[in-house]
């Protein structure tokens, strides 16, 4: 059977979401717990997308494969169903900042990563001295500068759409930096909080990061609404683009399609994206 999870975790004390030898990191302390919640040697995930060091999430969804009668079993002499049994027992084992919020059965066509149509991802920030809360500090950067939320949003609106964001990502061997980006957008909540909200069909790495930092310096003056324009069609890297710090950043939420369009989605997003 293929199980999906959805889960939350506080990225601070991880080196980020892929297991790597001798580090702490979600991916490799996740799959611990499943086999050992599970009785088994070994399991392995795949998640909608990996998450730096430092980064966080609420809403991320992964899936793996087991048969269904170790999972029967695993649940011992519960009365729960043995899915109920597994979130139980899952959470029981892993550490407090990673939490698993829901086990169900998924068809076979499923795929976490694969399957996704969107994924939305919070930058939040604060812009004044006396808004920093030493409390959120894990998860809310404090910028020295005011910002102009509307030039940030002026700026931000010409990068939507079907783009090369090759001038925002850390480019990996053999991989696209073309992307769609559905929405970009910055708001300031009534506690003065400034979010930025992003949403694309997938991000590649640091991209998120790299076109907050560039807006920042819009919203703080240093740079005009049009530098950010500038430097997408450019399609290179500039160091000028800074990556912001990852403690702000949270994967909030990945989106799906139903039925016979999951396996036509996880088809199409295995193929290379490009602008034609």
């Amino acid at each position: 059977m293929r199980i999906r999870l959805d889960l939350s975790y506080d990225g601070t004390d991880f080196n980020g979401w892929a297991v790597q030898p001798s580090h702490r990191t979600v991916q490799g302390t996740l799959e611990e717990a499943l086999a050992t919640a599970l009785r088994l040697p070994q399991v392995r995930v795949v998640c909608a997308g990996r998450t730096d060091t430092g980064v966080h999430a609420r809403g991320q969804v992964v899936h793996f494969d087991v048969e269904a009668e170790v999972v029967k079993v695993s649940a011992g002499r519960s009365n729960e169903p043995p899915l109920v049994a597994l979130l139980r027992r899952a959470n029981g084992i892993l550490p407090a900042d990673v939490r698993v919020r829901r086990v169900v059965e998924v068809e076979p066509g499923f795929d976490a990563r694969f399957s996704a149509t969107w994924r939305r991802y919070a930058y939040r920030l604060v812009d004044r001295v006396d808004l920093i809360d030493p409390l959120t500090r894990n998860h809310v950067l404090a910028w020295p500068r005011p910002l102009n939320i509307e030039q940030m949003n002026l700026a931000s609106e010409p990068l939507l759409g079907l783009q090369d964001f090759a001038a925002f990502c850390k480019r990996r061997e053999g991989a696209t930096t073309v992307r769609t980006l559905l929405a970009l957008q910055w708001t300031r909540t009534p506690a003065g909080v400034v979010e930025a909200r992003v949403v694309a069909d997938a991000f590649c790495h640091h991209m998120v990061r790299s076109l907050v930092g560039c807006l920042l310096s819009v919203g703080d003056g240093r740079e005009q609404p049009y530098r950010a324009l500038e430097l997408l069609t450019a399609r290179t890297r500039h160091p000028g683009v800074k990556t912001v710090a990852a403690r702000g950043l949270t994967l909030e939420e990945v989106g799906y399609p139903e039925g016979a369009e999951l396996l036509a989605q996880a088809d199409r997003a295995r193929n290379m994206r490009s602008l034609t």
